[in-house]
């Protein structure tokens, strides 16, 4: 990752702290450029830094057994290093970059400081944090009681809105850690969705034809996530 100093910020929690808190956290940040399948951590390991996409965004993934399963994705609503706020230093999941682009990083115990002199930044880093809790829970619903083909297109719809454009790169075999499903059921479910002109998805490339009927297709999760987003950060 190539660094550079003090990017213009796209990034939503950032953009909400007042002009002086805004200005003094900039001055902490690295810009840097994320690639597609980076793993910027695993597991438990050591947190040593925070990032906040601007261009990019990032799937947050848990290991089960053999098998893996994506519980959150982060855009430029929100930022990756939530324990870090909370006195933990350890990664909760694995962090996959899924859409290159750019983000604003800093280290771990500069960002503890700048969380401690601005009251701003704790508050916003807090709020989202109930955010993403609350999505966990109900994605955990999603994932129990809603089939393949609705969860999948909540998950197109959610790409969308992160990548901020319609065609985005993707594998079948992502999707089936996406859905924690096998590559069939990825299969069937997009399938569906194309042959209903809803999506377009050749080599890896996932183009979204229609987000209307997408959004219709979709569970209510999609709508939820966004409304409890909404609510509690404006």
């Amino acid at each position: 990752m190539a660094a550079t100093r003090n990017a213009s910020p796209v990034n939503r929690l950032l953009d909400a702290l007042p002009n002086i808190d805004r200005r003094r956290v900039l001055a902490k940040f690295d810009n840097v450029e994320l690639v597609f399948a980076d793993v910027l951590y695993n597991l438990g390991e050591t947190l040593n830094h925070v990032y906040f996409p601007l261009g990019c965004f990032i799937s947050l993934i848990m290991p089960i057994d053999d098998t893996s399963i994506e519980v959150g994705l982060v855009g430029s609503e929100g930022m990756f290093g939530i324990p870090l706020a909370l006195g933990v230093d350890v990664s909760p999941v694995r962090a996959v970059v899924q859409g290159a682009g750019s983000a604003l990083r800093m280290g771990a115990a500069s960002f503890r400081r700048e969380l401690g002199r601005s009251p701003a930044l704790q508050r916003e880093i807090d709020r989202y944090a109930f955010v993403r809790a609350s999505q966990l829970a109900q994605m955990a619903g999603c994932t129990r009681f809603h089939l393949i083909e609705a969860r999948l297109a909540r998950w197109l719809l959610m790409t969308q809105d992160r990548a901020h454009a319609d065609s985005f790169h993707i594998t079948q075999n992502f999707l089936a850690v996406m859905l924690g499903v096998r590559r069939v059921g990825v299969t069937k479910a997009a399938g569906s969705l194309q042959k209903r002109n809803l999506i377009r998805y050749s080599r890896g490339r996932m183009t979204i034809l229609d987000r209307r009927g997408l959004k219709a297709a979709s569970c209510g999760c999609y709508d939820e996530d966004r409304r409890s987003y909404e609510r509690i950060l404006g």
